[in-house]
């Protein structure tokens, strides 16, 4: 059975002490391991949550995002430079906490517009980056799995068709893609289209409600995924990414305004809807 996850920022942006019982009891409710968000760019608080997460027997992915001053898909040398520089931290980070993939949409950075469609040099800046990361994160035995975000927070790449490809373009075997339902949801003509073009080189999914709340609540079309994800042999890792407003700052950065669902429920609820649908599917 694939290992499922939740992701901490339904909590919380950091990775401080304050997430230890959290992540505590999602041992305890039944999950596989937790997300974290990689705000923090210091590699021993990773390492001591590592340590913290093996203690109670929790694996761990990461996600990461960039912002317009370390953008892989900049027409800057320099900014591109930072943007490597931040990718080979989020590593090292990564590294620390024994963590095997890294998603998100760090192809380019969040929320930055250009005022037109993307261009093929931001395409091949972009892959430039990932192909230079992809060679750091090998050492680690790390997977990079960039995301395709709906219009409203991304223009470089919102559909499967363009990550893969700019997964094509970067031609790296540690260097794949990730799929998240609830962009698809906005974004895709049909699900499994989608997850079938993206099929050899998925690498991780997020398991996200097309209003952020509770996976099954909403409109998302669950039987159209799993019974793909099934036919595809898909292996790796079902992560719920869902949102509230219990880290301010977080979630106003990413026009979170209300709550979807109570955390815990979506945690308790989520878990059992993805358990259900895996055993319906033989995933």
């Amino acid at each position: 059975m694939n290992k499922i996850g939740f992701n901490l920022l339904a909590w919380s942006a950091g990775i401080g002490e304050e997430v230890y019982p959290i992540s505590e009891r999602l041992k305890k409710i039944g999950y596989d391991g937790i997300e974290c968000f990689m705000a923090e760019q210091n590699p021993e608080v990773y390492k001591k949550f590592g340590k913290f997460l093996q203690s109670v027997g929790l694996e761990a992915t990461c996600v990461l995002g960039l912002g317009p001053d370390e953008n892989p898909a900049s027409d800057s040398k320099a900014v591109r430079s930072k943007a490597l520089d931040r990718l080979k931290n989020a590593i090292d980070c990564a590294h620390a906490l024994n963590s095997k993939i890294i998603c998100g949409p760090f192809h380019s950075a969040f929320a930055t517009f250009a005022g037109r469609p993307p261009e093929a040099n931001e395409y091949a800046w972009s892959a430039e980056v990932l192909h230079a990361a992809g060679d750091y994160a090998a050492q680690a035995d790390i997977t990079l799995t960039p995301e395709a975000l709906n219009r409203f927070e991304c223009y470089l790449c919102n559909t499967m068709e363009h990550l893969s490809m700019l997964v094509g373009k970067v031609a790296h075997p540690n260097v794949k893609a990730m799929f998240d339902t609830h962009h698809a949801n906005i974004e895709e003509k049909k699900l499994s289209t989608a997850i079938k073009k993206i099929a050899p080189v998925l690498a991780h999914v997020h398991i996200s409600e097309n209003d952020r709340g509770t996976p099954g609540d909403g409109h998302v079309s669950w039987d159209e995924t799993f019974s793909t994800l099934a036919e595809i042999n898909y292996k790796g890792w079902l992560t719920i990414e869902a949102f509230t407003r219990n880290d301010p700052g977080f979630a106003n950065s990413i026009n979170v305004w209300r709550e979807y669902s109570e955390t815990w429920a979506m945690a308790e609820k989520g878990l059992e809807f993805i358990k259900e649908n895996c055993k319906k599917q033989g995933l």
